[in-house]
């Protein structure tokens, strides 16, 4: 007796299975980056960055800025123009995101719920000027490269196999800054006791400058990563900072490990389910999660319970 034809539904087909589950890998690679500099930045500040999607936007749009005026000028090859852009934007969104903190979170001695308002101020903000200067209209960026990779029932994007390996590398050079490095020893010093450490003679405030630039530069090299898959776009923050914040909340406020596995659950549920039905249900699904963990345990799957 054949038992997948007594089943009430039918199976999808394998190779699509298989491209929903890469597409998922490459959203979780992405998602995990973006995420973290979200979850650095609240486990270290206790801010929660609203603006963090704008600050992924603002990477992409870069990109297209970089990369378009590369090849007009200099009419390079394209991987010049990207690898260019790989390290330009990430540093324009650093410096401005450490500007903010300057200039709104600082003076507003990091209370929660002051920065909550304000970060949400400055997403407006940076969402006009990228539709002044940039503009409505999504424009693709060349990737760098183009080769595929031939699995088994189709041929897949090599670039977005290197897309997952650099994030990964990413990911792997922060945890070892944090955990490894006398900088990491100071944010950790400074996210336990903020006074003890200004008392040590830690300069808190640029140690908070360096962790708010840090997590907005993670997401805009997400975003870079990302730009030659979909668009750049004045509204593509949205989509991102959703995301982040299921990740952040489901893998515990401030845990890197909850992030990384809730970003690779989100990813790979997130493409499967729009690959055989559609993208909304992935995010109704996801949210319904959150919610529900939420309820059961508030302090997400890896988080310390409050005493």
């Amino acid at each position: 007796m054949d038992l997948i034809a007594l089943l009430p539904f039918d199976l999808p087909h394998p190779a699509l299975l298989a491209a929903g589950m890469l597409e998922g890998t490459v959203l979780a690679a992405v998602l995990a980056l973006t995420a973290l500099g979200l979850s650095i930045v609240f486990g270290i500040m206790r801010v929660v960055n609203v603006a963090h999607g704008e600050f992924y936007m603002l990477g992409a749009v870069l990109a297209w800025f970089v990369t378009h005026t590369v090849s007009g000028t200099v009419g390079g090859p394209p991987w010049l123009g990207f690898a260019i852009a790989l390290i330009v934007a990430p540093l324009i969104v650093a410096a401005m995101a450490a500007l903010t903190d300057w200039l709104v979170l600082k003076r507003l001695d990091y209370d929660p719920e002051a920065t909550i308002v304000a970060t949400i101020g400055v997403l407006y903000i940076i969402q006009q000027l990228a539709l002044t200067f940039y503009g409505p209209d999504a424009r693709p960026v060349e990737a760098p490269f183009d080769f595929r990779v031939q699995l088994p029932w189709f041929g897949y994007s090599g670039y977005k196999l290197v897309v997952v390996g650099a994030a990964i590398a990413l990911m792997l050079v922060v945890w070892l800054v944090l955990t490894r490095t006398k900088i990491g020893l100071v944010m950790r010093a400074t996210q336990y006791d903020r006074e003890t450490a200004q008392a040590f003679g830690i300069p808190v405030d640029k140690v908070y400058a360096g962790v708010f630039a840090l997590g907005a530069a993670l997401a805009a090299i997400g975003a870079v990563l990302i730009v030659p898959i979909q668009q750049a776009h004045y509204l593509m923050g949205g989509d991102p900072l959703l995301l982040s914040f299921i990740v952040v909340i489901l893998g515990g406020l401030g845990s890197l490990k909850g992030t990384l596995v809730a970003a690779i659950f989100i990813g790979l549920s997130d493409g499967i389910i729009s690959t055989l039905y559609e993208p909304t249900l992935a995010k109704i699904l996801a949210t319904l999660l959150v919610a529900m963990v939420l309820v059961f345990r508030p302090q997400g799957l890896f988080g310390a319970r409050a005493a």
